[in-house]
Parts: C-alpha cells; sequence; structure tokens
C-alpha cells in the first residue's frame, strides 16, 4: 500500500490491506489480532502491531505499507505481485511464468 500521507482511515487501510477494524481488533477472514483502540485509530500501532512495514521514501514524498507478518518471521503470503522485467537479453520476462515453483527473488539498490 503506498500512502502519500500517514493520515489514514481504518477505511482505506482495510481497502489497501484487507484487515478491516471490529470491536475484536484488526480482522483478516478468521484471524483477528487485538488492538487498543480507546483513542480511536492509529495506522503507526495497527501497522507494527500487524508486524508490517512502514518505510518512508523521503525524495518521492511517500510512505509504502507492507504485508504483515503476525510473529515477525515470516510473510503470511508468499504471494508475489506480477512483476515484467527485461532479461538479461532485453526479452520480456514474467515472473508468472514460474508458477508453481519455489522462487528466490533478489534484489538490489544502488543507495
Amino acid at each position: 500500500m503506498i500512502l502519500d500521507s500517514l493520515d489514514v482511515t481504518a477505511e482505506q487501510l482495510a481497502a489497501g490491506t484487507g484487515w478491516e477494524m471490529k470491536p475484536e481488533g484488526a480482522c483478516k477472514a478468521e484471524v483477528c489480532v487485538p488492538l487498543d483502540q480507546s483513542e480511536g485509530f492509529d495506522l503507526v500501532a495497527t501497522v507494527a502491531r500487524l508486524g508490517m512495514s512502514l518505510v518512508r521514501d523521503e525524495q518521492a514524498g511517500l510512505w509504502a505499507v507492507g504485508p504483515e507478518s503476525l510473529g515477525g518471521r515470516a510473510l503470511v503470503s508468499a504471494e508475489a505481485p506480477e512483476l515484467v522485467l527485461d532479461d538479461v537479453n532485453g526479452n520480456e520476462f514474467r515472473l508468472s511464468s514460474l508458477h508453481g515453483q519455489k522462487v528466490v527473488v533478489v534484489s538490489w539498490a544502488p543507495y
């Protein structure tokens, strides 16, 4: 979920991540994580409790909320988004062409 501000409502978080705020806490399907909602919805506290990354890109002026880990050791889902990149020969390569296989994605950034 990409944000231009941390001023996000519970409804916007639900639309972007699938986590809905209910009286019992943050819920997605049959999983509910208890939250202290006594002072209203708090995005930073909620994503921390769900084990989601919250990263700021200063240059772009954007925030990114990553997927939940619910325990901090592994992602709940191993579903990758569709990636389409050029291979070393300039041919289009789709990550989905490896569907059904175990894949390790290694990335590098020069900063």
